[in-house]
């Protein structure tokens, strides 16, 4: 039995670190995709904060302006609409704190496989790390 509690108004921070650069905020399937970018920018010595957040409405703001405050830049990925989402709900919690950038589902979508549809659409853990790296070298808020 799985005993981990999610509760209404949450988020996991699944990775974290006293020196991340920046934070990148998923939910669902993108959190895996997340993760790998973890291990890419890792590798390359670039040290991000990642947030499950599996709680969208509410969203958890404690948690989300915390990371804002910490690592001053946020990008965010979802396989939904970049409008009225995710990205959004994570810009109104940290707009004026941190820098922000969305991917998410901003074309019409297509038939294809899970994976060449998040392909098509940008929110691949190769898109999550060029984001992170074009990111980070905006200067901080």
């Amino acid at each position: 039995p799985i005993s981990e509690r999610f509760p209404i108004g949450g988020s996991k921070t699944l990775r974290s670190g006293p020196n991340d650069r920046a934070t990148v905020v998923a939910a669902g399937i993108t959190v895996h995709e997340a993760l790998t970018a973890y291990e890419y920018l890792a590798k390359e010595g670039i040290p991000v904060r990642i947030i499950d957040a599996y709680s969208i409405k509410p969203i958890d703001s404690d948690t989300l302006q915390q990371a804002a405050v910490e690592t001053r830049h946020i990008v965010t990925v979802e396989d939904h609409s970049v409008h009225g989402g995710l990205g959004d709900a994570v810009a109104r919690e940290v707009t004026g704190i941190a820098n922000i950038e969305m991917l998410g589902v901003s074309r019409i979508p297509r038939s294809a496989s899970p994976r060449e549809c998040m392909e098509m659409q940008d929110i691949t853990a190769n898109h999550i790390l060029v984001a992170v790296k074009r990111a980070i070298s905006r200067p901080r808020r």
